[in-house]
């Protein structure tokens, strides 16, 4: 795994740790609310995860891009799906998100590199 990945993932995990150990009820339950809308329904998981992404990349959250585009590739989205949905996300949010956009490629790529070794 490159260290952009890796250093995203651990810093992650160990945070998300730290904040489930602090035991507060309304954080635990929006972790959990947040991961059950992403399983499986009337929508599948990989759509669910594009539609994340999207919204991720116009709120400019950079952590949940990063999220999403993991996610996403390992639930098989090829990088032109990717791509299109950031184009979609571009669009709606404008050029503000080209920063995100091009952090997003960069990401993107990254995982590519894993798929390699």
């Amino acid at each position: 795994m490159t260290d952009i990945i890796e250093e995203f993932n651990e810093y992650r995990s160990k945070m998300n740790a730290k904040l489930l150990a602090d035991n507060n009820k309304i954080v635990k339950r929006i972790f959990n609310l947040d991961t059950n809308a992403y399983a499986a329904g009337a929508l599948d998981v990989k759509t669910k995860e594009l539609l994340g992404l999207v919204a991720s990349a116009v709120l400019r959250c950079d952590d949940c891009v990063k999220y999403h585009l993991e996610t996403s590739f390992k639930e098989g989205v090829t990088k032109e799906e990717m791509m299109e949905a950031m184009g979609i996300a571009t669009l709606v949010g404008g050029t503000i998100v080209v920063p995100h956009l091009r952090r997003a490629y960069e990401f993107w790529e990254a995982l590519e590199k894993t798929e390699v070794k």
